[in-house]
């Protein structure tokens, strides 16, 4: 566990339902809704309610209960332009983007938007929407390791004038973008996220990016990596280590036993071909590894209810016993907590005004008795 905790207040991001079928794999009702109209709302509803971030989901092909899918650089781009202060992350895949074509789209999305787009660049793990587009399907390690030079790439082009790289997947040369992305304090170029869960994943995030995503995790799963990616951070010589975002499903009632009875409904609805086909493709995945290491390999079928391993966080119960969670998960490195909900409209405000004011009153009781993380 990291000797201090983060000093700036705990972040909040929601997934944005561009996908859909919700953000379980159920037929539990879900009263939200994968449109523009309904996001939009979503989103200026979500900034008005303490949420910093939203990350838009990237699919190119139905798989797994999620039928139909809006591109997510786009939408991306209409929430920014639907809102004043909410910061919108577009996941996008290597592979299928070239980093100079992207890095030129997001310093126009920053312009468009005054700064506040960022990227979560996603290794990938449907094998299905690469050959179905003719793109050659890397073995996992080679995936990440071609992230890292795409990641190198958006750096090198954003903060350089004449841009130079010669990779085994890329290679740039004397490329100038403008206009670069805005100068905005306190972010030397629009923010660059990146998940997984396997060791190539987590060399990455130490290494190349500003943001680490974890699928859901107890405590100590948290902890633990943690650990590794700031270790692997000392390793590159970095003085500005990645922040930490955490995976998480809440499901905030009045009492335990009304929170827990709709986890209980949630999985005794699962879609249990649609999530036993998503077990299969992703453990196939994380099993790829040579540790074994990787994304869902070891999740349980009712894990994958929730397709990024949420219900693991155990954000379930009373406004009360959530906040103690998210703090528990501060003081163990995390900066950020992504948020998925079943009904999103209605829950994304609650939280703002039933959960969140608990946090923050945890968080000042927490920064009077522990010290701060250096460069949090």
């Amino acid at each position: 566990m990291p000797s201090a905790v983060p000093a700036e207040p705990l972040k909040f991001a929601y997934w944005v339902p561009n996908v859909s079928g919700g953000l379980v794999t159920s037929t539990i009702e879900q009263r939200t809704d994968w449109g523009y109209d309904y996001n939009r709302k979503l989103a200026q509803t979500a900034e008005n309610s303490g949420f910093e971030y939203a990350l838009s989901q990237v699919r190119y092909m139905a798989s797994y209960g999620a039928d139909h899918q809006h591109e997510s650089t786009s939408f991306s781009l209409a929430l920014l332009l639907a809102t004043e202060r909410l910061k919108v992350i577009a996941a996008v895949h290597p592979g299928l983007w070239q980093p100079g074509v992207l890095s030129k789209w997001v310093a126009t999305a920053d312009h468009l938007s005054k700064g506040r787009i960022a990227v979560n660049v996603v290794s990938g793990w449907l094998k299905a929407e690469f050959t179905a587009l003719g793109e050659p399907w890397l073995e996992h390690d080679e995936r990440y390791r071609r992230t890292e030079e795409f990641i190198r790439v958006l750096r090198e082009i954003w903060t350089s004038d004449s841009a130079e790289f010669r990779g085994d997947f890329y290679r740039i040369h004397d490329f100038d973008l403008k206009p670069k992305p805005l100068d905005v304090p306190g972010r030397a170029h629009p923010e660059i996220f990146q998940g997984g869960n396997s060791s190539a994943a987590r060399r990455n995030g130490g290494r190349v990016s500003d943001w680490y995503f974890s699928n859901g995790k107890d405590y100590e799963g948290f902890s633990e990596q943690v650990t590794e990616v700031l270790g692997h951070a000392a390793d590159a010589g970095r003085t500005t280590p990645p922040k930490f975002g955490l995976n998480g499903f809440m499901i905030a009632r009045d009492t335990e036993k009304e929170a827990r009875e709709t986890l209980r409904e949630i999985i005794a609805k699962a879609n249990k071909p649609a999530v036993e086909g998503f077990r299969d493709a992703v453990q196939q995945a994380g099993a790829s590894t040579g540790n074994k290491q990787g994304m869902w390999a070891d999740s349980s079928f009712e894990d994958l209810v929730q397709y990024n391993d949420g219900f693991r966080t155990q954000l379930i119960g009373t406004p009360e016993q959530i906040a103690d969670r998210a703090i528990e998960y501060k003081r163990r490195g995390a900066n950020l907590l992504l948020l998925g909900y079943l009904h999103f409209q209605e829950e994304v405000e609650h939280f703002g005004t039933h959960v969140l004011p608990i946090i923050r009153e945890k968080e000042a009781e927490l920064a009077d008795r522990t010290p701060a993380l250096v460069g949090s």
